[in-house]
């Protein structure tokens, strides 16, 4: 609760113009928030304004990725399949 000498009014007036200052601070927030917004999911710059080497950085980090994603698939198929890539269990004759 707000003990400010601001909450005690005198008038409807008083109540006008606390209530007009709040919209306003309530505004000037919500700009601020949509600001923030925006910013959070803004398309990334185009690939061709990015120079030859962070195109190049770009490429490792992809494929780094998606090599690092093929092994962890791999090992879990592994793990709960209990199949290998190659056949290297001997046949009992």
């Amino acid at each position: 609760m707000n003990t400010d000498d601001s909450s005690t009014y005198r008038s409807l007036s008083d109540i006008h113009i606390r209530k007009e200052m709040l919209l306003k601070d309530i505004r000037k927030d919500d700009e601020q928030i949509r600001s923030m917004w925006k910013e959070l999911f803004r398309r990334p710059e185009p690939t061709t304004a990015l120079t030859p080497s962070r195109r190049f950085n770009t490429l490792i980090n992809t494929g780094a990725g998606l090599l690092d994603a093929a092994i962890l698939g791999w090992k879990l198929y592994h793990k709960f399949s209990g199949k290998t890539l190659f056949n290297t269990k001997k046949k009992k004759r």
